[in-house]
């Protein structure tokens, strides 16, 4: 069993006692008559409406999800602390995920966090969702309890597999000190990095 309450938290980042998220999150849920459905509207929302700062090379940088409301953009990593303030809002448990992805076309050293979320379903449990947004080569969904995320791991790429209550820390740091577009690029964070 989940202590769930850890995964409903609010925090400085996931500040969903925001008005607009509230406002949003209470919006998202009309006709809804079941988690799923909600989760679904709050994860096609995201997706869809709020561009992902590097496909868009938007050189604001927003971290806290009331910012990335207001700005309606954000890297994957933000994009998923607006996901989780909008279903924690509708009492829905929330996690933080991340995959250590090749971040270089060419694949070879260069490695990166890749920031999606999970959300836990009475149906199904943890069921990992991942907002950063489609474009040609990408199209995750929420297709519950199949997961279709945006990127298929290669074989030397791999999930962190652990669900977080709160964003990594390298991760808030690195959204707080890089605010241009060529910034974040040249610094997206690394896991080896914390350790």
């Amino acid at each position: 069993m989940i202590n769930k309450k850890i995964y409903l938290e609010e925090t400085n980042i996931i500040d969903y006692s925001n008005a607009s998220i509230l406002r949003l999150a209470k919006d998202l849920t009309q006709h809804c008559n079941s988690d799923q459905e909600i989760v679904k509207n709050c994860f096609e929302y995201v997706r869809d409406e709020i561009k992902h700062s590097g496909d868009y090379k938007i050189d604001v940088s927003t971290c806290k999800a009331s910012e990335v409301l207001k700005e309606k953009a954000g890297w994957c990593f933000a994009k998923s602390h607006l996901l989780a303030a909008l279903l924690r809002a509708n009492k829905i448990p929330t996690a933080f995920c991340y995959q250590r992805l090749h971040c270089s076309e060419d694949k070879k050293d260069s490695f990166c966090l890749h920031g999606l979320n999970a959300v836990y379903l009475d149906k199904y449990a943890w069921v990992k969702i991942d907002a950063r947004g489609n474009k040609k080569e990408i199209n995750a969904q929420f297709m519950p309890p199949k997961e279709k995320l945006a990127f298929t791991l290669n074989e030397d790429e791999y999930d962190l597999g652990i669900y977080y209550s709160r964003p990594l820390n390298i991760v808030i740091n690195a959204l707080n000190s890089h605010k241009t577009y060529k910034e974040m690029m040249n610094n997206i964070p690394d896991f080896k990095s914390t350790i």
